[in-house]
């Protein structure tokens, strides 16, 4: 191989790479937040989302999409937000039935997809628009927590109108996958019955 095309090969993995930075924030922040260190939680916050930005525009921009990336992308978002948001909630900071729905719907599209992948067919991750709308939404919710403990005053009616928005949108999202997903499933099992 040639050096220009290591050098192209190199930089398709960038993407790849700020995600796997952005994974090893995820500790970090959590540590500070129990530690009550909140301007720091919230600037590693902030540079995790920066590169959650940029390797998904990278990626995008570039053709840069790899299997491994399109895996490890939504499970640094995942861990960066149910890891927040545990520790946001044992601390007092989130309502705990958010917190509990949040982890719910997880839980739940984890464990369906689980079943899925080894009853009916290879599960490839197809985040839904809705979906997307929530994550942007949880991400908004757990910065705007990070900048008023970090000390500057936000409105209480914009947490509490966030709050309750995540909430309906966590909801909404479970329903959504599992209809979608149970439909699937239908189709296949129906197509492998010969009906």
């Amino acid at each position: 191989m040639n050096g220009t095309a290591s050098q192209a090969s190199a930089w398709r993995q960038l993407p790849n790479v700020l995600t796997g930075l952005r994974l090893l924030l995820v500790p970090p922040i959590l540590v500070l937040l129990v530690q009550g260190i909140y301007g720091w939680a919230l600037a590693l916050a902030i540079v995790a989302g920066v590169s959650d930005a940029l390797d998904g525009w990278l990626a995008r921009r570039f053709g840069w999409q790899t299997r491994i990336g399109g895996i490890l992308d939504p499970l640094a978002d995942k861990l960066l937000l149910v890891g927040t948001y545990l520790t946001l909630g044992a601390l007092g900071h989130l309502p705990a039935w958010l917190v509990a729905l949040v982890v719910l719907r997880d839980v739940v599209i984890v464990a369906g997809a689980m079943v899925y992948h080894f009853r009916f067919e290879v599960v490839q991750p197809e985040p839904t628009q809705l979906s997307k709308v929530n994550t942007v939404a949880q991400l908004l919710l757990m910065m705007v927590v990070l900048v008023e403990l970090a000390g500057a005053p936000v409105p209480s009616l914009i947490e509490a109108g966030l709050v309750r928005v995540v909430g309906a949108l966590v909801v909404l999202t479970l329903a959504q996958y599992v209809w979608i997903w149970s439909q699937r499933a239908s189709r296949i099992a129906r197509e492998r019955s010969g009906r």
